[in-house]
C-alpha cells in the first residue's frame, strides 16, 4: 500500500462511519454567545467554565504583560524563557494548592506525556483508568513501561492488578473530573489503592481545577488527597491555556533534568504567565465562589429539566453533561437540529468515545443565564422529537 492509498484508506474509513472530524472556523467561540457565518449562537460547547477567557482583569493582565515582555517568551525555560512572571506564577500555584512546586507546561497534553516519558522505564507498570485522557492513554501506549487499564472507576480491580508482581515501579493514573462523561474519580479510594500497592499516583485534574472545591482548588483537595503528580490545566476553569505539574522539590529537579517536552519547548508567553496569575487571584476571590455558584445553579437546572425534554440525565454533576444518543449520524443530526434552533451543540463519536456511544456533549458555564438553560431544554424536547 502506497502512502496515498494509506491516507485514502483511512479517511474513507471515517467517511463511511460518519466519524470523520471537521474544524468550523468561529468568529467568537468563547462566552454565553458562539458566533458563526455572522449568526449567534447560545454556546454550549465551551470549557471556559467560569467566563474568565474575557475577564476585564484577565485581558488587562496580559495586554499589560505584553507591553512588559513581549507576546512570546524567546525560548526554553533553560535557555532565556523563564522569566519573573513564569515564576511567580509557579509559586502562587505551589502555594494555592499545597505542593512544595510546580513546573509550567505549554499544555496539558505535553504535561502528562512529559510526565510518563521521563520517570517510565521498561521494567515499570502504568494502570489507569480506561477512559483516561488521550494525552495519558498516547503517552503510556507509546512508553516503554506494561499497560494495564483498570475498569473506569473500578477501584477493586484497580488493587487487583497492583496485586499482580511488578519487576520496578508503578504509576496509577486517573483523571479528576472524565472529560467526555463529566463523571468524578473516586480519588480517595483510589489514593488509598494506590499507597496500599506502593505505587505513586497521578492525577489529571484539567475539568476540576478552578471549578471543585474551596476556591477552586479542584477534585483533589475537595476529596482530602494529595497525590504524588498533580497535573492541573489552564484552557477550562482559568479560561486561558496551559498546564502545570505540581510535585515535591526534588521531582521539580529531576523533570527539569528530564522531562524533554519542558527542556526543549519555547516557554509559554510571560504575559500568558501574568493573566493566568490574574485568573489564578480571581478564582480564590469571593467572585471566583460567586461565578463557582452561578455555574452550580446552570448544571442543577438542566439536568432537573433534561428528563422532561426526553433523555436520561447522567451521572454527571459537572459541568460536563454529555447525552448518549449511541449512532453516529443521529448524533451528527440531533446536534444539527439544536444548532438550527440557536444552540450550539458538539457532537462526540468515535474514536474520541467508544463505538456505539456516540453523544451529544453539552457544556455548562457562569456565563449561561437562566433563560438559556430554558432554551436549551426546549430546543432537546423539540430536536428529539
Amino acid at each position: 500500500m502506497s502512502w496515498q492509498q494509506k491516507i485514502d484508506a483511512a479517511l474513507a474509513a471515517r467517511r463511511s462511519a460518519n466519524a470523520l472530524r471537521r474544524r468550523t472556523t468561529v468568529d467568537q467561540g468563547t462566552g454565553r454567545w458562539l458566533t458563526f457565518s455572522g449568526r449567534r449562537y447560545l454556546n454550549f460547547s465551551s470549557n471556559d467554565y467560569l467566563g474568565l477567557s474575557q475577564h476585564p482583569q484577565v485581558v488587562r493582565a496580559w495586554q499589560q504583560g505584553a507591553e512588559r515582555y513581549g507576546v512570546g517568551s524567546g525560548g526554553s525555560g533553560h535557555v532565556s524563557g523563564y522569566t519573573t512572571a513564569h515564576r511567580a506564577l509557579e509559586a502562587a500555584l505551589a502555594d494555592w494548592l499545597g505542593y512544595a512546586r510546580a513546573l509550567l507546561f505549554i499544555s496539558g497534553f505535553a504535561a502528562n506525556q512529559a510526565l510518563i516519558a521521563a520517570l517510565m522505564t521498561k521494567e515499570d507498570r502504568i494502570i489507569a483508568d480506561r477512559l483516561s485522557h488521550a494525552s495519558l492513554q498516547e503517552a503510556a501506549s507509546l512508553n516503554p513501561a506494561s499497560l494495564r487499564r483498570f475498569a473506569h472507576n473500578d477501584v477493586g480491580h484497580l488493587a487487583r492488578l497492583l496485586d499482580q508482581p511488578c519487576p520496578g515501579r508503578r504509576l496509577v493514573v486517573t483523571e479528576g473530573v472524565f472529560s467526555m462523561d463529566g463523571d468524578g474519580a473516586p480519588l480517595a479510594e483510589i489514593a488509598r489503592a494506590a499507597r496500599d500497592g506502593d505505587a505513586w499516583l497521578l492525577v489529571d485534574d484539567a475539568h476540576g481545577i478552578g471549578v471543585t472545591g474551596e476556591q477552586g482548588r479542584g477534585s483533589c483537595w475537595h476529596q482530602r488527597v494529595k497525590p504524588e503528580l498533580l497535573v492541573v490545566t489552564f484552557g477550562k476553569g482559568f479560561g486561558v491555556s496551559g498546564a502545570a505539574i505540581l510535585c515535591a522539590d526534588d521531582v521539580a529537579e529531576y523533570l527539569l533534568q528530564f522531562a524533554r517536552h519542558l527542556i526543549y519547548s519555547t516557554s509559554m508567553p510571560p504575559a500568558q504567565a501574568q493573566a493566568l496569575r490574574a485568573s489564578l487571584a480571581i478564582l480564590r476571590s469571593a467572585e471566583g465562589d460567586e461565578r463557582r455558584a452561578a455555574l452550580a445553579a446552570r448544571v442543577a437546572r438542566f439536568r432537573a429539566g433534561v428528563r422532561r425534554a426526553g433523555f436520561a440525565p447522567t451521572a454527571s454533576h459537572s459541568a460536563i453533561q454529555p447525552l448518549w444518543v449511541g449512532d453516529n449520524l443521529r448524533a451528527l443530526a440531533l446536534a444539527q437540529a439544536l444548532r438550527d434552533r440557536g444552540c450550539w451543540v458538539t457532537a462526540i463519536r468515535p474514536p474520541t468515545v467508544p463505538a456505539g456511544t456516540a453523544r451529544l456533549r453539552l457544556t455548562l458555564t457562569c456565563s449561561q443565564r437562566t433563560e438559556d438553560i430554558d432554551r436549551l431544554l426546549e430546543a432537546l424536547h423539540d430536536a428529539g422529537q
